[in-house]
C-alpha cells in the first residue's frame, strides 16, 4: 500500500537504487577487467598486504573526516555532480598505482578515498542535502561502509537498511558529541568508533581493488582503469542512497522502507 503512494517516477528511483544497493557487484566488475573469477584474482595478493591495506585504509577514512569535518559547501540541489571529472582523477592515481604497484598503496590509497568522498559529497548535495550539515557530511562518510557484507557480519547485517541502521546510532551519537565539543573535537569516543566501523567495511573493497592490481601484467594502464571502475562503484551507492533520502524526506522513512522491501 505504502508503494501506491509514490509516483511513478519516485518508484522507478527507489527501484534503481535498490538495485544498486542490494547488488553492488564491484568483485565481479574488478574481475572482468583482469580476466579472471575474482577467487582466483585474490590469490595474488600476499599475506603481508593485509597489514599494509589496514593501515592505509585507516589513514584514508581518518584524511576523510578531516574533510567532513572541514568546508565541503552548503546546499545546491539541483547542481550537476562532477562525477567524470572525479573519475578521471582517480584514474591518475590509480596509473601511478599500477605503475608502482603494492608500496605506492600509503600514497595513493588516502588520495584516492578523499577523491571519492568528495564526488560523494557532491552527489548528496545534488539530491537536496545541506553539506553545512555535520549529519550529512557524516552520512557522506558512511557510503564507504555501503556496499556488501564483510567477514564480521552475520546474516542480519547484510542489507543496505540493516548496515544503514547499524551505522544510524554511531552516527547520532557522533553529532551529539561533536555538537557539544565543536568541529575541532574529532577525537570523540563515538566519532572513533564510527571511523573504526567505515574502515573495517571499506577494506573489503580496498582488497578487492589491490588484488585485482596485484595481477603481474596490470600495470598503469588497467590500474587506471580499475581505479574508475572503484569510483564508479562509489558514485553508484552514494547515488543510491541520497536518492533514498531525498524520498525519505519526501514520503517518510517508514513508507520508503515498505516500498523498497517490496519492489
Amino acid at each position: 500500500m505504502a508503494a501506491m503512494d509514490f509516483s511513478d517516477e519516485d518508484l522507478d528511483s527507489l527501484s534503481r537504487a535498490k538495485a544498486i544497493l542490494e547488488n553492488p557487484g564491484l568483485a565481479i566488475r574488478l574481475a572482468s577487467l583482469v580476466g579472471k573469477p575474482f577467487d582466483q584474482v585474490l590469490h595474488f595478493l600476499p599475506g603481508a598486504a593485509r597489514g599494509i591495506i589496514s593501515q592505509a585504509t585507516d589513514a584514508a577514512i581518518r584524511q576523510c573526516l578531516k574533510a567532513a569535518l572541514g568546508t565541503l559547501g552548503g546546499k545546491g540541489e539541483g547542481r550537476r555532480p562532477r562525477n567524470d571529472l572525479h573519475k578521471f582523477a582517480v584514474g591518475l592515481t590509480g596509473a601511478v598505482g599500477g605503475a608502482f604497484g603494492l608500496g605506492a598503496l600509503a600514497i595513493e590509497l588516502p588520495i584516492t578515498t578523499t577523491l571519492m568522498f568528495r564526488s560523494i559529497c557532491e552527489i548528496a548535495r545534488s539530491e537536496g542535502e545541506n553539506l553545512e550539515d555535520a549529519d550529512v557530511r557524516l552520512q557522506c562518510l558512511t557510503v564507504l561502509a555501503l556496499g556488501g557484507p564483510t567477514a564480521a557480519d552475520d546474516d542480519a547485517e547484510t542489507g543496505y537498511f540493516a548496515v544503514r541502521a547499524a551505522l544510524a546510532e554511531m552516527v547520532s551519537l557522533s553529532v551529539s558529541e561533536l555538537a557539544a565539543k565543536g568541529l575541532g573535537a574529532p577525537t570523540s569516543s563515538a566519532l572513533l568508533r564510527l571511523v573504526n566501523r567505515v574502515a573495517e567495511r571499506f577494506s573489503t573493497k580496498v582488497a578487492q581493488q589491490v588484488a585485482a592490481k596485484s595481477i603481474p601484467v596490470v600495470g598503469a594502464v588497467l590500474g587506471a582503469t580499475i581505479n574508475t571502475a572503484f569510483m564508479e562503484h562509489f558514485q553508484g551507492m552514494a547515488q543510491a542512497h541520497f536518492t533514498i533520502r531525498r524520498l525519505e524526506r519526501r514520503y517518510g522513512p517508514a513508507a520508503v522502507e515498505v516500498a523498497y522491501g517490496v519492489l
